[in-house]
């Protein structure tokens, strides 16, 4: 199942425009902010597809019967352009446990294209949790795979769902094919094009330099 926000009427496409918009992007706050805000509109989506018990609060007049959780997902997240978008979803699921990964594209010298490296994993036991990977730009899918494989040491969840701002085409259609049947991905906007260099068209840019300025 994939869930796309920019194929529905709603409050999210102004926070994706600024997220693209080349002058918009100049405050980094701003940018964060947005991308926080999209990771709040999907946590609330995804919300609507998992387990629910009726539970009895007492208010100050009675009680009342409230559908709560039956568990709090797994937070994980690509380091370091995934923290806005992990805060995002970390709002609304508060209780959540996270974890946290370390990727990056490592270019072999010249060569055209790039390995995926991945070097710290931070995370609490998986078996039989319900997983979420959080990735701002879902490009060539390569990361997620990557870094839900390296994920497993800790157990096997029993379900999935992958998160991102803006995605491609070819890079949902590679993470499909690769990650569990009954994948769930929760998606801003999914775009046509890649260039060669593995960046989305139209995109946005690099989600990491535009959230926390540009790296060596």
């Amino acid at each position: 199942m994939v869930k796309e926000l920019a194929k529905e009427r709603s409050i999210a496409g102004h926070f994706l425009a600024e997220m693209r918009d080349a002058q918009v992007q100049q405050d980094p706050m701003r940018f964060r902010r947005n991308l926080e805000r999209i990771g709040e509109v999907l946590a609330l989506e995804m919300s609507r597809t998992m387990e629910y018990v009726e539970k009895e609060v007492v208010t100050p007049l009675g009680i009342a019967q409230v559908p709560m959780l039956t568990e709090q997902p797994v937070l994980a997240t690509i380091l370091r352009a995934g923290l806005p978008l992990h805060q995002g979803m970390l709002n609304y699921f508060d209780r959540a446990d996270n974890a946290f990964v370390s990727a990056y594209r490592k270019h072999r010298k010249g060569e055209d294209g790039f390995d995926i490296e991945v070097e710290y994993l931070s995370s609490p036991p998986l078996h039989d949790r319900v997983l979420v990977l959080c990735d701002p730009m879902l490009a060539t899918g390569q990361s997620m795979v990557l870094v839900y494989r390296a994920l497993l040491r800790l157990g096997v969840p029993k379900a999935l769902h992958v998160v991102s701002a803006i995605a491609s085409n070819e890079g949902v259609e590679y993470a499909k094919l690769r990650l569990p049947a009954g994948t769930r991905f929760w998606i801003g906007a999914i775009d046509e094009e890649m260039t060669a260099e593995a960046y989305i068209v139209p995109g946005l840019g690099d989600a990491g330099d535009l959230a926390y300025g540009k790296k060596a």
